[in-house]
């Protein structure tokens, strides 16, 4: 078990993440992070990526990290949006071919194979009752790392690599997400946000205004790690073997 020092000469790590390939991050994000040398992972999905290949192939050569987040984007039909797509209704099986589906469409558009991935919803499992499944185990054995969410930090030593707790900076106010930072330097913590839009708070997204506040505020820190999630899970993952 790895000690609350494993990040060598720093405090604390952040990862920044976005979901679906939106087009603002495109237009807004990448720019901005580029700016302040943040690099990030972006989950995407391959209909998205393939409305601008170009554009995300630049995003690669930029240092950024593309991760997996599904073909089809299936949560729980409980949110109306996956209503006629839901987890309940998903064996393993089909979950494995929607994960290995979209690795293999996002290396014939970019060249890359995925080595992250990120659960759609935050959601972990396929089936109901009796036959509610977890494919944590089927990410682990395809990926380095696996992002759920669950509004918290990773402890070193105690997280688990392949189910990652993220905190959700969307319509987020910065003292919440300084506070989430405050907190990772002084427990030690690796944290990983996750948004979605960026430029676009009122639609599930941060303002720009607020993402480079939030950039400035976590590269004052010397002590603070920030890199992609397979860059620190690697590290994790050295340190534990």
């Amino acid at each position: 078990m790895m000690n609350s020092s494993w990040i060598p000469g720093n405090q604390a790590a952040l990862s920044f993440t976005f979901d679906d390939a939106r087009a603002t991050q495109l237009s807004h994000g990448v720019p901005l992070l580029n700016n302040y040398g943040i690099k990030s992972t972006f989950y995407v999905m391959p209909h998205n990526v393939e409305k601008n290949p170009q554009a995300w192939q630049q995003v690669l050569s930029d240092g950024h990290e593309i991760g997996n987040h599904t073909l089809t984007h299936p949560c729980s039909g409980n949110f109306s949006y996956s209503r006629s797509n839901p987890l309940e209704n998903f064996s393993l099986a089909q979950m494995e071919d929607e994960v290995l589906g979209a690795n293999s469409a996002i290396q014939n558009m970019l060249g890359v194979t995925p080595q992250t991935f990120a659960y759609p919803c935050g959601q972990t499992f396929v089936g109901r009752g009796k036959n509610l499944r977890s494919y944590v185990p089927f990410i682990a054995k395809n990926f380095v790392a696996g992002r759920a969410t669950s509004g918290s930090g990773n402890v070193p030593g105690i997280f688990d690599v392949h189910r990652l707790h993220a905190v959700g900076i969307d319509r987020a106010e910065f003292a919440n997400l300084k506070n989430h930072i405050d907190e990772a330097r002084e427990k030690k913590l690796w944290l990983i946000f996750y948004g979605h839009e960026i430029g676009d708070e009122e639609r599930r997204g941060i303002s720009l205004q607020l993402l480079e506040e939030v950039c400035r505020y976590a590269i004052s820190f010397e002590d603070l790690w920030i890199d992609t999630v397979e860059s620190i899970a690697r590290l994790f993952l050295r340190d534990a073997g």
